[in-house]
């Protein structure tokens, strides 16, 4: 592995490192992009249970703010929930805002990675190239050592770019699907939850 970036020339080390980079990003996200830990599928059920059953107490609505995802906002709604409806929409509509953030995180990382890699191994790839031609104006094409080795150098930074930048592409997208899926999830529900605790909202606009 080391002869491997050590032929390729300087630039593999930054694409070793923007490989590493990616598989962890890559994990936490896997980690992190939970559906059972971002919109867990029986918390709104739960939740209207024990507003049926006046069991809503406060330590349950704090316990589920210092969770993420769906939890906080949830906790957001309920404890603005006597304010009326406008008011628990507007802070539904906040506490998302920083949930999606949050599951926003390193995307823009990834992003980037797949994008400056193909670059980083195309300069390589220049660079390589210029070697060759440096040799060929010096001694001709009878060092075919030294050529190779620039050639070398070239392909190698070239396929390396582009080992990182795929999956970093492929993964990018896949956790931009799985965030728009987890948002429109967490949307209905809060939706469903602010309808069930303020459902006057057709009579209200009639009545305008």
């Amino acid at each position: 592995m080391l002869a491997f970036i050590q032929t390729g020339g300087f630039f593999m080390w930054p694409l070793l490192a923007c490989s590493i980079l990616t598989l962890a990003i890559i994990l936490e996200r896997f980690w992190t992009l939970r559906k059972s830990v971002v919109a867990p599928s029986g918390l709104l059920t739960d939740v209207m249970t024990r507003l049926r059953d006046d069991r809503m107490t406060l330590d349950y609505i704090r316990s589920m703010q210092s969770k993420t995802g769906l939890s906080s906002i949830f906790a957001a709604g309920l404890l603005n929930s006597k304010h009326g409806r406008a008011p628990m929409k507007e802070s539904v509509q906040e506490a998302a805002g920083h949930v999606i953030h949050e599951l926003e995180r390193f995307m823009n990382t990834l992003g980037t990675i797949a994008a400056i890699s193909p670059l980083l191994g195309l300069l390589g790839t220049v660079v390589g190239m210029i070697k060759v031609f440096a040799v060929l104006m010096e001694n001709g094409a009878g060092n075919t050592a030294l050529l190779a080795g620039g050639i070398s150098e070239a392909l190698l930074t070239t396929a390396a770019g582009l080992g990182v930048a795929i999956p970093a592409l492929i993964f990018h997208r896949f956790f931009s699907r799985r965030i728009d899926v987890l948002v429109v999830s967490m949307e209905q529900q809060s939706t469903k939850l602010v309808d069930a605790l303020h459902g006057d909202r057709d009579k209200t606009g009639a009545a305008k």
